[in-house]
């Protein structure tokens, strides 16, 4: 099984005392850049959630950039093409999505991209707006 962690997952699995970091760490400990992927874009918000924590939660950038090279040793990064934005768009655009949600349509299309068979995320509603494909691979883990 081929699987997609959004960046709600990866932030989780950094934090130790959050409270979905086992089973976060423990999806992505199991995986690797065969049987796991990430969009590239989750990278930038990974390291920006990070790094914006309030107090003595934020990661200074040389740690989550650590942790983002754990990310990279382990998950597959998918990236779009001009062609996949704009057709993301358009389909985003065709089911009323609007505003920030065009960032989960982009994630979408990236998990689609790398034909996963699940999208990992603690934010199920975001992704069940993005049409029945996706909507069915979207799981927690």
């Amino acid at each position: 099984m081929k699987a997609f962690l959004d960046s709600s997952v990866l932030v989780a699995t950094f934090y130790g005392d959050h409270q979905h970091h086992d089973a976060s760490i423990r999806l992505f400990t199991g995986l690797s850049r065969k049987s796991g992927c990430t969009a590239a874009h989750c990278l930038a918000e990974v390291y920006a959630v990070l790094t914006g924590m309030p107090g003595k939660d934020r990661a200074s950038a040389d740690e989550a950039l650590l942790f983002l090279a754990d990310v990279r040793a382990r998950l597959t990064i998918v990236s779009l093409s001009e062609d996949d934005y704009v057709t993301a768009m358009a389909a985003a655009a065709a089911r009323g999505v609007v505003g920030g949600g065009i960032y989960d349509a982009l994630l979408a299309r990236c998990a689609m991209k790398a034909k996963v068979d699940a999208l990992y995320t603690w934010n199920l509603k975001h992704f069940h707006r993005q049409g029945s494909d996706i909507a069915a691979r979207a799981t927690r883990p």
